[in-house]
């Protein structure tokens, strides 16, 4: 059995501890509603596991999910071959998950139904043999990629990230790799942190025709230098997501919330949160963007495993339909899967 202990490998989660998480259950709010998970990861490695069996155990904790999208997380790389075409490896292990799930051994979901993984943009024009090899690996599930442009100059917020280049969305080699993405249909998953929601604003803005997701709510930050500041903070970072909603060909994932980068301390409580105690933390952060981008710009996602080392998948979502409950039918339900479905073109089961 796992440890009590709560722990971190990366510096910005928890890692997920079952034994905790299971002092907490709850009754599923609203049941039958079709939920499109669409930001989860998969993994095995560090010590840590979660695969379609972890994640078909999680969705069977009682919400309805109908299908997910497995974003990029360098799971299942090409251990040889060119380097720019190694993450082709992750499109064939997440595709090879999809059609594990679509036998109906692991439940009823599509997990894997759409499917973002990584092509590093700094190979400019190069980058779209890449993305067509993605595509090809994909067998008509790949949607996307995601390059991660998160970066502080706070090591304690960077974790990870802190050897990542500044300024990337800025950089023109890597713009021309980015214009290799509308062309060919794909999206891009934006994963920053929100003082570098400005720069995302003006790729945006340069190239209006390519479809951007910011995931995690634009990631604001509640460590290192950002501690103790959550009021002057949450005002600077409303600034932004106001303005790059302006970006019509933007949209945002509401989640990524019970990773420890927003500075809140659930993994360290004896018990883990009621989903009326996340969603309290979690609704000034949620109602902004979903006031902002309109819930037809919005999708809710799990953001699995990280955001597991904070709350499970049946408070996490409980969390959310409580903060939906404000909203209409049509809302909900874009709020739930429409936004999610229509953005990753997933198909009807």
């Amino acid at each position: 059995m796992a440890s009590n202990a709560p722990v971190s490998g990366s510096g910005l989660y928890a890692d997920p501890r079952e034994d905790w998480l299971a002092l907490r259950k709850e009754e599923i709010i609203d049941p039958q509603r079709p939920i499109v998970d669409p930001h989860h990861h998969l993994w095995d490695r560090g010590g840590q596991r979660y695969m379609i069996e972890e994640m078909a155990a999680d969705i069977a904790s009682g919400h309805n999910i109908v299908a997910t999208v497995y974003v990029d997380c360098r799971s299942m790389y090409r251990a040889h071959g060119p380097e720019a075409f190694r993450p082709v490896g992750e499109v064939e292990f997440a595709n090879g998950v999809a059609a594990m799930s679509a036998s109906g051994g692991y439940g009823p979901a599509a997990i894997c139904a759409g499917i973002v993984s990584h092509v590093n943009l700094l190979l400019g024009e190069d980058a779209r043999a890449v993305l067509e090899a993605e595509i090809t690996a994909g067998n008509g599930r790949f949607r996307g990629i995601r390059h991660s442009s998160a970066w502080d100059a706070d090591p304690n917020v960077a974790g990870m990230y802190a050897t990542r280049p500044k300024g990337l969305l800025l950089d023109e080699t890597f713009r021309k790799g980015f214009a290799c993405l509308a062309p060919l249909n794909l999206s891009f998953d934006a994963w920053l942190f929100h003082p570098q929601i400005g720069e995302l604003a003006d790729l945006a803005r340069a190239f209006p025709d390519t479809k951007i997701v910011l995931d995690h709510c634009g990631g604001p930050i509640g460590l290192g230098g950002y501690a103790n500041r959550r009021d002057e903070i949450f005002a600077e970072w409303k600034a932004s997501t106001r303005d790059i909603a302006k970006c019509r060909n933007v949209v945002v994932k509401l989640g990524g919330l019970a990773m420890r980068l927003l500075g809140y301390d659930f993994h360290e409580h004896p018990k883990p949160p009621s989903s009326e105690e996340a969603a309290a933390a979690w609704r000034p952060y949620i109602e902004t963007c979903i006031e902002a981008f309109g819930p037809e710009r919005c999708m809710f996602e799990s953001n699995f495993p990280p955001d597991k080392g904070q709350c499970s998948y049946q408070v996490i979502f409980n969390a959310f339909k409580r903060i939906a409950a404000q909203y209409s039918e049509a809302e909900k339900t874009a709020l739930f899967s429409k936004t999610a479905t229509d953005f990753y073109r997933l198909r009807p089961a």
